[in-house]
């Protein structure tokens, strides 16, 4: 493939790289409320035109100045501020975002694309709280576009008619501990799975040919 052609990761999602993104919260308010964990898988293409998880990039984060940390969304996600491991793995919002983002521009330029575009288990609120940090930091070169992605809770909604991440998981075929969730790294890693599933289920079954033939008639 020359430098000029398009990959299949390009061509597949009309030049965005689909990034998995989970972060696990103080509450639901993105503004005044902490990011406590992030995790991002990035997406690769094999040979055959499956679309794989890649890597995988988490980190524990420090709360930032004055944020609300609420007590019930602790007891939701089993998030330990005063954990000794926690203490020694957190870093600050802006680092977490500079070591996520390095590699995510990094899978762009290497797959041809011209943005990611953010994958989430009910995404709008992962791609909230994304946004505000990114606002805080004070970070000019956000890879990903500012309000478009792709919703796993949706899709799986119209494919496997579950909404649930973890039922959504086993109807796809998933492996899902329930002990493991609310966990950012976790979570990511099995949504990847779920949209990658889903990605390769509509190819399986023509979907993307059929999509493809539609464009070309389009365009002449």
């Amino acid at each position: 493939m020359s430098d000029s052609t398009p990959s299949s990761m390009s061509r597949r999602f009309r030049g965005f790289l689909p990034v998995v993104v989970d972060l696990e919260t103080g509450g639901f308010n993105a503004r005044t409320d902490a990011m406590l964990e992030i995790a991002a898988v990035t997406l690769t293409m094999d040979d055959q035109g499956s679309v794989l998880p890649d890597e995988t990039f988490f980190f524990h984060i420090e709360p930032f100045e004055n944020a609300n940390v609420e007590q019930a969304a602790l007891d939701f996600t089993g998030i330990r501020l005063d954990s000794a491991l926690r203490q020694q793995q957190a870093v600050s919002e802006r680092h977490a975002l500079d070591e996520i983002f390095r590699p995510v521009r990094k899978a762009i330029k290497s797959q041809q694309c011209n943005r990611a575009i953010l994958v989430g288990h009910n995404a709008a609120f992962d791609h909230a709280f994304l946004n505000a940090a990114v606002e805080r930091a004070g970070i000019k070169r956000n890879p990903f576009h500012p309000f478009s992605s792709f919703d796993t809770a949706t899709l799986s909604g119209l494919v496997y008619g579950q909404t649930v991440l973890a039922r959504a998981c086993r109807a796809a075929g998933i492996a899902f501990d329930n002990q493991e969730a609310h966990s950012a790294r976790y979570d990511t890693e099995r949504t990847a799975e779920l949209f990658c599933a889903i990605v390769n289920r509509f190819r399986d079954l023509g979907g993307w040919e059929l999509a493809v033939r539609e464009q070309s008639m389009d365009a002449e």
